[in-house]
Parts: C-alpha cells; sequence; structure tokens
C-alpha cells in the first residue's frame, strides 16, 4: 500500500513537471509569436509608410514634371514670340533701310541737279552746274546736226548766261564754226579772235587759228590769211594746225 502511494506521488509529479513543460513552452511560442507579430507590424507600417512617402514623392515629382512642361511651353510660346518680334524687327530695319537709301538717292540726285560737278573737256577740268554743261551740250548737239543757224542762237545765249563758264573758250570755237558754216565769216573771225585772245593756250586755239585764216581767205584778204598762218607756225610749231598752215603758206607765195 506504501509502496502504492510512493508510485502515485511520483506520477503525480511526473504529470505535473510535464504540465509545467509544456506551460513553458506555449509562454515561449507566443511571445515568439507575439514579437514576429510585432515585427510583422512595425514591417508593414514602415513599408506602408515607405509606400505612402513614395507615392507622395511621385506625386511631387509628377506635379514638378508638369510644372516644368508648362514652363517649357511657356517659353517655347515667349521664344516664338519673340522670333516673331525679331522677324517683324528685321522686317522693320530692311524697310527704314530701304526707305533710307531711297530717300539718300532722292537728295543725291536732285544735289547733282543743283551742285557744280567736274567736267573734263577739250584736255581742261573744271566745275559747272547741271543746267550749265546741259546748255552746252544741247548746243553742241544741235551744231553735230547741221542746224547751224540754232547752233549760232544756242552758243551766243550760252555765252551770254554763262560768262564765266569753263566751256566759254570751247562755246566761243564752235560758234565760231557754226558761223563759218553759215558764211558768215566775218562773225567767225572775230570769234576765233575772241578765244585766242582770252585763252590763247586753249587745246583748239591753233585750229582755231586756221579756221580763221579759211575766213579770212573766203573774205579774199590773202594777206590777213598769210599773216595768220605764219602765226601759227611760229606760236603752235608743233602742232598738227602748223604743218597744215606750211603747206597753204607754199601755195600762197
Amino acid at each position: 500500500m506504501k509502496i502504492f502511494k510512493t508510485s502515485l506521488l511520483l506520477a503525480a509529479c511526473t504529470l505535473a513537471l510535464h504540465a509545467n513543460a509544456g506551460l513553458f513552452e506555449d509562454d515561449e511560442a507566443r511571445r515568439a509569436i507575439l514579437d514576429l507579430r510585432q515585427k510583422v507590424d512595425v514591417s508593414q507600417q514602415r513599408t506602408t509608410e515607405g509606400l505612402k512617402k513614395a507615392n507622395d514623392d511621385n506625386t511631387q515629382l509628377r506635379r514638378s514634371l508638369l510644372d516644368l512642361a508648362s514652363e517649357i511651353e511657356t517659353l517655347r510660346s515667349e521664344m516664338a514670340t519673340l522670333r516673331g518680334q525679331n522677324e517683324q524687327l528685321t522686317r522693320s530695319v530692311t524697310e527704314t533701310q530701304r526707305v533710307q537709301k531711297d530717300l539718300t538717292q532722292g537728295v543725291d540726285e536732285r544735289l547733282r541737279k543743283v551742285e557744280p560737278g567736274k567736267v573734263t573737256l577739250d584736255g581742261r577740268e573744271f566745275a559747272a552746274e547741271p543746267a550749265e554743261k546741259q546748255a552746252f551740250e544741247a548746243a553742241l548737239a544741235t551744231l553735230r546736226k547741221g542746224d547751224f543757224a540754232v547752233a549760232q542762237s544756242s552758243f551766243l545765249d550760252f555765252i551770254k548766261r554763262y560768262p564765266q563758264s569753263g566751256y566759254k573758250s570751247s562755246a566761243w570755237f564752235w560758234l565760231a564754226n557754226a558761223q563759218y558754216a553759215l558764211r558768215d565769216y566775218r562773225s567767225a573771225v572775230t570769234n576765233f579772235r575772241s578765244l585766242l585772245a582770252a585763252d590763247p593756250e586753249h587745246l583748239r586755239a591753233p585750229e582755231a587759228l586756221l579756221s580763221m585764216a579759211n575766213c579770212q581767205l573766203e573774205l579774199k584778204d590773202a594777206k590777213a590769211a598769210r599773216k595768220t598762218l605764219e602765226d601759227i607756225v611760229r606760236t603752235y610749231p608743233q602742232s598738227e594746225a602748223a604743218q597744215v598752215a606750211k603747206e597753204r603758206l607754199t601755195k600762197l607765195k
């Protein structure tokens, strides 16, 4: 009986030990599960927070990209506007330059019509007003066409209107030639002498003397013609007129 009680007591102790061991293991498992849950919860919370932050960042990035795209579009619009303004400005500058050029040309043209210009005639250079030049050239053109009466009137008018002109000596020469063609020999001699008296160094002076001798011969004044021819040879020995004068002097003897 005693042995039986002892056995029961040992069995009860064994069961208690096993029960306590089971209880200890369950607590450890629960704590491990709780720790794991806590870690999982923390991890989920962190993940959730990370996702939320990522979403927020992504939203902010999209906003920034949209703002940047809007700014780029605004810049493009402004550049297009500036390009258009620049093209308009270029056209305006071009038009202004064209108008200025036209105005300058117009002013230059008007100045050319009134301001004296350089003229070279019979080996001499001088200044002449446009109207003066035009009047002389018109008279000379008339002479060359053979309208000697009109040419005579034109040269007489020219000499009267422009008494100080650089054309004057040439005008006398051509006036006398027109009168020679009209057989007004005395007037021709007078105007050839006017040229020689005023401008003995003129390029056409030897030719004027030769033409004067021809007029004198036409007037049957051989003595005067001879003297004029001798003057050519003496005064302008190197001229072509001097060679012609020598030949004529031979014939007059």
